[in-house]
């Protein structure tokens, strides 16, 4: 298996905090450790960096304490970047942010027509796109995806909440390949998966509560949360290369390594 150099884009949680609930996973009266996000994350940024990823940095905004989640800022293809527009009003001033970003890093912008949460619910596997609904994006900016990136698109439907984003039930692994949870989606979709990905590995749903689905791959090493160890197994006996990192404190507010992770694709990947 061939690992390819990815650019990925990451904001440090900075002002990272539990102070509302917007997903099953949020409990503002549970406490939380700001200092042990900050080095979790920290331990997650060097990890892509020995590796031999590059990483970008956004700078975190006083006030938004998801802002750390950076796979909701945006979706970013081939050069294109489709802005974002979140379902709830304590994320909206996110996208304003991250739009900044992409313009001064000189991508081609766009600007979403119906609410998008980014790389949450978008991911692109080989020549197609799956895009998440249910939850969060709205199934109307399905359409506005294929018209700016080119690429078909096809509708998961999302049915558990605690897996509210595409990216909490399916991780892509490579270009052919990915790994998820079938309870997370209706029956439809899960027929559709079967069909596109007869050889996809499942998930137990006790790697799926620790957001173990929540990885991130660059075809050969994947990175994911340490405590989903059957994942990880499985992954192994693929041929698969995995590093585990504890990301607790982020998943108390819902979210993994992928959820913190935004991956700028400016044109084909760096073999």
């Amino acid at each position: 298996m061939d690992a390819t150099r990815q650019r990925f884009l990451m904001c440090r949680p900075t002002y990272f905090a539990v102070d509302y609930a917007i997903n099953p996973w949020m409990d503002p009266t549970a406490p939380v450790d700001a200092g042990l996000a900050i080095r979790q994350w920290e331990q997650l940024r060097q990890t892509y960096l020995d590796l031999g990823h590059e990483v970008e940095l956004v700078d975190p905004v006083a006030g938004l304490p998801d802002m750390v989640f950076a796979a909701n800022g945006g979706t970013v293809i081939d050069g294109k970047a489709m802005a974002v527009q979140f379902r709830d009003p304590q994320r909206a001033d996110e996208a304003p942010a991250y739009r900044a970003w992409f313009e001064a890093a000189g991508f081609e912008m766009y600007d979403p027509k119906h609410v998008n949460e980014g790389e949450g619910d978008v991911l692109l596997v080989g020549d197609h796109l799956l895009a998440g609904t249910g939850f969060r994006t709205a199934h109307a900016s399905h359409a506005q995806l294929q018209e700016v990136f080119g690429y078909p698109v096809i509708t998961m439907q999302l049915v558990d909440p605690r897996f509210y984003h595409l990216d909490t039930a399916l991780t892509v692994l490579d270009e052919r390949t990915v790994a998820y949870l079938p309870e997370a989606f209706s029956p439809g979709s899960q027929a559709v998966l079967r069909r596109l990905f007869p050889d996809a590995i499942h998930a137990t749903m006790a790697d799926a509560e620790v957001l173990g689905l929540n990885a991130v791959s660059d075809g050969r090493h994947v990175v994911l949360p340490a405590q989903a160890t059957d994942l990880a197994a499985k992954l192994r006996d693929r041929g698969y290369e995995t590093i585990g990192i504890d990301l607790s404190e982020l998943r108390k507010a819902g979210g993994g390594p992928k959820c913190c992770t935004l991956r700028l694709r400016q044109g084909k990947a760096i073999k």
